[in-house]
């Protein structure tokens, strides 16, 4: 006679589904809820709760953004932020990581301690201190002036170059230790046999490096260039806290002045406010996909 009931697979498998409903509930009610009221938010025009549906539907994405001249300096400040950045914090990144990761080297711990410690720093309080740094009567100017680069103080926060300079130089300064950590993590999983055969059939510290450690470090390259992208097109915290996005918003990244849009100035855009983050939504999602296929290695 056959038994009854569930069989073992059909078991595991049931309980495998009431282990993931809860989560899966949460994920879809705190993420993809709000994603799907948030289209269709953008999708409407007004202020505060006065809001009503575009006409045309698509109003905000094909009329209101590509006409704004604040969003387009935005979107320009944030990619220009963007492709200097990046780049320069993840070379750094690597070659901290590769000088750290010798096993030569004394007090590797409290070195690695030092270049991650940056990331631990509140972000209002580093924005404090960088504001108290490039002051026109900072501490950076008088160096400048003591070793007789300058010949007057620079107002580092009042001018357009320099204050896209200030925020750069905050986001490099913070963000490098943190991927070091995590290149530091993918050249500890490799053999060290491999350097050492390396070093016997003649290739040199440069070689070795290029030939070797870039190659097996690629799935974490390509993992922390999307991190860092996807983190600087969603860039608030460094143009609110250290220029304020001045002068004349001439340093404001697109998340800043999202927020402006909607909360910061009183004037609650939220339909407006709503298809600038979808922008950026796609932005991100295009990046992402370009630099998985760039750093997919399969046949």
């Amino acid at each position: 006679m056959k038994k009854k009931g569930l069989t073992v697979t059909k078991k595991q498998q049931a309980a495998g589904w009431i282990f993931l409903a809860p989560a899966s509930l949460l994920i879809f009610i705190m993420s993809f809820y709000p994603m799907i009221q948030a289209f269709i938010t953008s999708l409407k025009t007004g202020s505060g709760v006065k809001l009503k549906w575009g006409n045309p539907l698509f109003v905000n994405y094909l009329k209101n953004i590509p006409a704004d001249k604040t969003f387009l300096r935005s979107m320009g400040n944030t990619f220009l932020y963007l492709i200097i950045e990046v780049p320069i914090m993840l070379i750094l990144a690597i070659l901290l990581a590769q000088i750290l990761n010798n096993r030569d080297l004394k007090f590797r711990g409290l070195f690695r301690t030092m270049v991650f410690m940056p990331c631990a720093v509140s972000l209002v309080s580093y924005a404090l201190i960088f504001r108290a740094l490039f002051a026109r009567e900072g501490l950076i100017n008088s160096i400048l002036s003591g070793l007789g680069l300058i010949s007057e103080n620079i107002n580092w926060l009042g001018s357009t170059g320099t204050a896209r300079a200030v925020i750069i130089i905050g986001l490099i300064w913070r963000w490098t230790g943190y991927n070091m950590v995590f290149y530091l993590a993918g050249l500890q999983n490799i053999e060290y046999s491999v350097y050492e055969a390396a070093k016997i059939d003649g290739a040199n510290g440069w070689k070795t490096f290029w030939d070797i450690t870039v190659p097996l470090l690629k799935p974490t390259i390509v993992m922390t260039a999307i991190m860092s992208i996807n983190g600087t097109l969603q860039l608030f915290d460094e143009s609110v806290n250290l220029t304020n996005g001045g002068p004349a918003n001439t340093s404001i990244t697109m998340s800043h002045y999202i927020w402006n849009e909607a909360f910061g100035q009183g004037v609650g855009h939220f339909g407006y406010a709503s298809a600038m983050s979808f922008v950026i939504f796609i932005m991100v999602a295009v990046l992402a996909a370009i630099n998985l296929k760039v750093g997919d290695t399969r046949d």
